[in-house]
């Protein structure tokens, strides 16, 4: 599968920092002096930091990529200094990815007598100690809004009567982000999860969407008329399918002719990825009604 992703470099970084406010991620960190991409995981590939590189540093190069592998990654940024390790790790555990943090920690514990500092060191710069890498203070924020977050469903809402028409009704959203363009395939809450692929303008439509299609599932949302690189959505749904490895794909778009590229595009996605799911593609009217609700053959 071929995959984009930022390649810096440092001959020519010179450590300004410019790129590290617009990656959406937070993938770019500042490190003993030069920007290292810390989470291979979190890169998105779309490249908002390449116009703010001012000496021509951060390239995007496309590559056949494997399905994401925490403990290549984790051998690889070894070469690269305890600081940038240090700060992999906790970009991990600062994104509640605790599967990739156990498979990283077990693979340094593993390789511990060939590792340029120690495991002790590890444990205490993930458990709140002092020793930590030197990086700029503006470095590692990237968009907040854009911070894969998993939590529960309903927090803060509770409804007397379920049945009732008065007073607010739960969220059954788990994560955060949903737009397709800012989700990573690879955060943790997406593994074996039902997917569901919402037009935009469905949520606004039908008056009961979070009971009647999101419940138990994982939301990813785009405009299939309006959002830009489609290349870009077509590569992280097939990396959903074969990387994350959902279970379901349940598609829900509006009647209007323009919604049906997104039906498409993840007809397209499975048939080019390497596993086989099953596809719902549902339909709303523009008054809210379902008009269809069927499974798919892909």
């Amino acid at each position: 599968m071929l995959r984009e992703i930022v390649r810096i470099d440092e001959k020519k970084c010179n450590g300004c920092g410019l790129c590290v406010p617009n990656c959406h991620e937070g993938a770019l960190q500042i490190i003993d002096g030069k920007a290292r991409l810390i989470s291979e995981l979190m890169c998105d590939g779309l490249g908002a930091c390449l116009g703010h590189c001012p000496e021509g540093a951060i390239t995007i190069e496309t590559r056949e990529a494997d399905a994401y592998d925490e403990t290549l990654v984790i051998a690889q940024m070894v070469k690269s200094g305890k600081n940038t390790v240090f700060a992999h790790l906790k970009h991990l555990q600062e994104h509640q990815e605790t599967e990739y943090l156990r498979q990283a920690t077990t693979w340094l514990k593993a390789n511990r007598e060939s590792l340029p500092f120690s495991i002790s060191e590890v444990h205490e710069w993930l458990h709140g100690g002092e020793k930590k890498p030197e990086v700029k203070q503006n470095a590692g924020c990237g968009c907040a809004g854009s911070a894969p977050q998993a939590f529960a469903a309903a927090s803060g809402f509770k409804m007397a009567d379920p049945g009732s028409q008065q007073g607010p009704l739960p969220s059954e959203l788990t994560q955060w982000p949903v737009q397709l363009h800012l989700i990573n395939p690879g955060a943790a809450y997406f593994q074996g999860c039902d997917l569901l692929v919402a037009a935009d303008c469905v949520a606004f439509s039908h008056g009961d969407f979070h009971r009647t299609f999101l419940t138990g599932k994982k939301l990813v949302i785009a405009c299939p008329k309006l959002d830009q690189s489609k290349e870009t959505y077509l590569q992280k749904l097939i990396r959903l399918v074969d990387e994350a490895r959902v279970n379901t794909i349940t598609v829900v778009i509006m009647e209007v002719p323009c919604c049906g590229g997104l039906v498409q595009m993840v007809q397209q996605a499975v048939a080019m990825a390497r596993r086989r799911v099953p596809v719902k593609a549902v339909v709303v009217g523009i008054r809210g009604d379902i008009l269809s609700d069927d499974w798919m053959y892909v």
